[in-house]
C-alpha cells in the first residue's frame, strides 16, 4: 500500500520512508531557528517522485501535494545543498554492502529536450540524429550509479566522459577498471590511464555481428539506462539545467534503490494478461 496522504503507487511505503527520512536535513523547528516548516518532509519527498515518475510538469502537481512553488524550492535546496547526492550515495552503499565487485562500465545516452530548455545547453547528436542532451553515467556492476555527467548532445563520448571519469576516481578510489563501449576509444584511454591511472577497457562489438546485440560486460548500464528511461520525466529532459538534470536521475534511482532494500525478493514482472471475450 502507498505511504501518506494520496497514495499514488509512486509514494514511499512506511519502510522505505523509514529509510529516507534520517538522511534528510532537520526540519526548522522555531522560534529562533527559523520558520516553522508548514509541509511534512514525506510529502515534499512524495511529490518529487511524483513528479520523476509520471513526467508531470511542477506546475501540474496535484493539489494534494504541497504548492508547487514549495516541492521545487525543496526540490533546488536539497540540490544545492548536497542532500540527494548524499541520500542518494547513502543507499547505493547499503545496497551493495554485500558486493565486492570493483570493475564498472560506462555509457552515455542522448535523449530529446523540451522546447523550454535553453538553445545553449543542447547540441545535436550527428550519430543518433538526437538534438537534446547528452547523459555520461558510471554505473557498478549491479547497475547503480557512481557517476552522472549531463552535457550537451554534440559533445563526443570521449571528450564528454573525462569528467565522469575523473568523479568516478575521486569518489571511488577503489575503481581499478572501467569498460565502455568502442565509441569511448582512442586517445580517452591513453588519458585514463596515464591521468587517472585507470584501465578503461574497450568492449567491442563480434566481427560481422548484424545490428544490435547485448555486450558482455556492458549490460549492466544498458539495464541502467531502461531504468531510467521508464520514469516519464527522463524519457525526454526538460530541466533547464544539465546540473538539474543530473539531480532527476539521482532521484530516479533512489527511488529503484529503496524498493530494491525493501522487497526482500528479486524482481518480478507481471506476465501477459489473458483478454476474455464476452460472448453473452
Amino acid at each position: 500500500m502507498s505511504g501518506s496522504g494520496g497514495g499514488y503507487p509512486s509514494d514511499l511505503t512506511e519502510e522505505q520512508w523509514e529509510l529516507v527520512e534520517p538522511l534528510l536535513p532537520a526540519a526548522r523547528v522555531g522560534p529562533k531557528g527559523g520558520r516553522r516548516e508548514k509541509h511534512p518532509p514525506r510529502r515534499i519527498v512524495d511529490a518529487i517522485f511524483y513528479v520523476v515518475r509520471t513526467g508531470c510538469a511542477w506546475r501540474q502537481l496535484p493539489k494534494d501535494f504541497p504548492p508547487w512553488p514549495t516541492v521545487y524550492w525543496y526540490f533546488t535546496w536539497w540540490h544545492d545543498d548536497g542532500t540527494v547526492e548524499r541520500v542518494h550515495d547513502t543507499l547505493r552503499g547499503r545496497v551493495r554492502k554485500a558486493d565486492g565487485r570493483k570493475a564498472q562500465p560506462i555509457d552515455s545516452q542522448s535523449v530529446r529536450t523540451a522546447d523550454t530548455v535553453p538553445v545553449g545547453t543542447r547540441g545535436f547528436d550527428a550519430g543518433k540524429k538526437v538534438k537534446g542532451h547528452k547523459r555520461f553515467i558510471v554505473t557498478d556492476t549491479l547497475g547503480l550509479l557512481l557517476a552522472v555527467h549531463v552535457v550537451a548532445a554534440n559533445i563526443q563520448d570521449r571528450d564528454g566522459a573525462k569528467r565522469s571519469l575523473l568523479w568516478t576516481r575521486l569518489d571511488h578510489p577503489g575503481v581499478q577498471r572501467i569498460w565502455a563501449d568502442q565509441g569511448f576509444a582512442g586517445r580517452l584511454v591513453e588519458w585514463s590511464s596515464t591521468i587517472l591511472g585507470r584501465e578503461l577497457e574497450i568492449v567491442r562489438k563480434a566481427p560481422g555481428q548484424p545490428g544490435f546485440q547485448v555486450q558482455p560486460k556492458r549490460w549492466a548500464i544498458e539495464r541502467t539506462f531502461s531504468w531510467l528511461t521508464a520514469h516519464r520525466r527522463l524519457a525526454r529532459d526538460y530541466e533547464t539545467s544539465p546540473a538539474h538534470s543530473e539531480t532527476m536521475i539521482r532521484w530516479a534511482m533512489i527511488g529503484i534503490m529503496v524498493r530494491r532494500l525493501t522487497r526482500g525478493r528479486p524482481a518480478t514482472r507481471p506476465g501477459p494478461r489473458v483478454l476474455l471475450r464476452d460472448v453473452s
